[in-house]
């Protein structure tokens, strides 16, 4: 063995022995194969099924968590902008009712309450229709 091929025949002993531990049997399965002499051999180790990360799984697992704490905080934001939403018709027929109480004639004063009435009794059928939490 020359001394060129010796140097090569120790880089890839000083790889070999950095593989990562779920590395390994996807590599020998592979060498075995016979990469260089072989066009069936994959063309890489990292795409045969040996070759699976250990933190992988983990990470799916995360995720899928994210996913559904995801979906959770979206409904409460919804919730939460219906509540904002309630507070605005309400704050509008508060305001309604201060402009007709300041109104000199009747018949402003009336259609200017009453719409304010609408509102607030609107308000709050539709606040009946909320979810109730346990």
């Amino acid at each position: 063995m020359d001394a060129r091929a010796q140097g090569d025949a120790r880089l890839a002993a000083f790889y070999r022995a950095r593989f990562r531990d779920e590395f390994r049997p996807a590599f020998e399965r592979w060498l075995a194969s016979r990469p260089l002499t072989n066009p069936d051999a994959a063309p890489t180790p990292f795409v045969l099924p040996e070759y699976r990360l250990a933190a992988q799984d983990e990470a799916d697992r995360l995720e899928a968590a994210a996913a559904a704490a995801t979906e959770t905080v979206k409904e409460d934001v919804e919730r939460a902008d219906r509540y904002v939403l309630a507070a605005v018709l309400f704050a509008t027929a508060l305001a309604l009712a201060g402009i007709g109480g300041r109104l000199r004639l009747l018949l402003p004063r009336m259609i200017v309450l009453g719409i304010g009435s609408i509102v607030f009794v609107g308000g709050i059928a539709w606040i009946a229709t909320f979810p109730v939490s346990a």
